[in-house]
């Protein structure tokens, strides 16, 4: 028997971090990477960024829209940041989790709790820390997304959100993107080989033990 071949258990793989520190390419960089591994895309209520897609960076669905999936439990989290509306559908999620694929999610703390308490079994938590709050603010002005009041707020909310770094299974400092993202790609292969996400691990050791030689 064949571990590749084998039926396993999905996990949900959750990147999370203060806006600015790096989550979304280190997230990007191991979806690309590995085909065993999808990025989960959420819905929001906020406007599209210029080079943002439909279906692609996110959902973009007006509040009516989201309200009436909250009220249906169509979502496996959801949260309100930064004046708008982020959530994960569920149907997605549980589909690909059942065929054993994985599911990289990134989020933030308030979207990272509420799918770690539905889901406890599946669910690996990497937190990415920037170097400095220096550098995290020179980040979030040097990507020019946002309005000055609006990077004050996420620099305001940061504080907040690495307060609770105790929170996550894995911390990763992101001064060197390329050493952050070897440090996440180590952490996704070994909880891929956790002894409790691969089903075919018993009967192929029974049957190991079972051989006369």
């Amino acid at each position: 028997m064949s571990s590749d071949q084998s039926p396993r258990r999905g996990l949900l793989l959750i990147v999370a971090s203060p806006s600015g520190a790096g989550k979304t390419s280190l997230s990007r960089r191991l979806v690309a990477d590995h085909a065993t591994l999808a990025l989960s895309t959420s819905a929001t209520t906020r406007g599209a960024r210029p080079g943002e897609a439909d279906g692609r960076e996110y959902h973009f669905i007006d509040r009516a829209a989201f309200d009436a999936m909250i009220e249906a439990d169509a979502f496996l989290e959801w949260a309100d940041v930064h004046d708008n509306r982020y959530g994960t559908p569920r149907a997605p999620v549980e589909d690909a989790l059942a065929a054993g694929q994985d599911v990289l999610f990134d989020i933030e703390y308030q979207g990272a709790r509420q799918i770690s308490d539905r889901m406890p079994a599946d669910v690996v938590r990497v937190y990415v820390l920037p170097p400095s709050m220096a550098d995290l603010s020179r980040r979030l002005h040097a990507r020019a997304q946002d309005e000055e009041d609006v990077i004050q707020r996420r620099l305001e909310r940061a504080y907040g959100e690495i307060a609770l770094w105790e929170y996550y299974d894995y911390i990763i400092l992101n001064d060197d993107f390329d050493r952050a993202y070897a440090d996440l790609a180590h952490i996704y292969h070994a909880e891929r080989l956790k002894r409790g996400r691969n089903a075919w691990l018993e009967p192929f050791v029974d049957g190991l033990l079972a051989e006369k030689l």
